[in-house]
């Protein structure tokens, strides 16, 4: 039960710091495209609460900031970022919860893993929510729109969320490592 209320209380944090993280951006799209100031709690909420919450916060949050600030706008970007960023929520949370080892090493491949996850689950709803017709979703939009242009934001994730992820480890409010040999004989990382 007390588990059960702190990933409640931390999903709420998440969310408020979901909300709140994109005016550091100064509400501009294109910078905010870049960055992508709201995947950063949803990832952190996987990795700690675990894929339920990380998936309920992924979903909620674009869509509740689109209706509180109307950015992202919420057709089709704030739609379709509700899917993606439930898929980082998910991903991140099971991902990291069935990894044989809690280390960085592990901790990177689930980050890995979610974020092109996360990409292509994006690409794939905002090709339906466009439709086939003359505004159709190109695959050099996707490509454009997911990876070329959120390279910031992808070296962002991939240094703040372990950096994050270290530090409650060190002060042991998140334990990482399971020390110790499997029974293959494998060491931890």
């Amino acid at each position: 039960m007390k588990k059960t209320l702190t990933n409640i209380a931390l999903s709420a944090m998440f969310i408020a710091i979901g909300i709140v993280l994109p005016f550091f951006t100064g509400q501009i799209q294109q910078i905010g495209n870049m960055l992508l100031p709201m995947h950063i709690p949803v990832l952190l909420c996987g990795f700690i609460c675990g894929w339920q919450y990380g998936a309920a916060v992924g979903f909620i949050l674009p869509l509740m900031r689109s209706a509180l600030f109307t950015m992202p706008v919420m057709f089709p970007n704030a739609v379709s970022m509700a899917f993606e960023l439930a898929t980082y929520g998910f991903l991140a949370g099971f991902l990291f919860t069935h990894a044989k080892w809690k280390c960085m090493k592990s901790l990177y491949r689930c980050l890995i893993i979610t974020m092109l996850g996360g990409r292509v689950v994006w690409g794939v709803v905002h090709a339906i929510l466009l439709g086939m017709g003359d505004n159709a979703f190109t695959l050099t939009a996707f490509l454009t729109s997911a990876f070329l242009n959120a390279i910031p934001g992808i070296i962002l994730q991939l240094v703040l969320i372990p950096a994050i992820m270290l530090v409650l480890d060190k002060t042991h409010l998140v334990p990482m490592k399971r020390k110790g040999v499997n029974e293959n004989g494998e060491k931890c990382c």
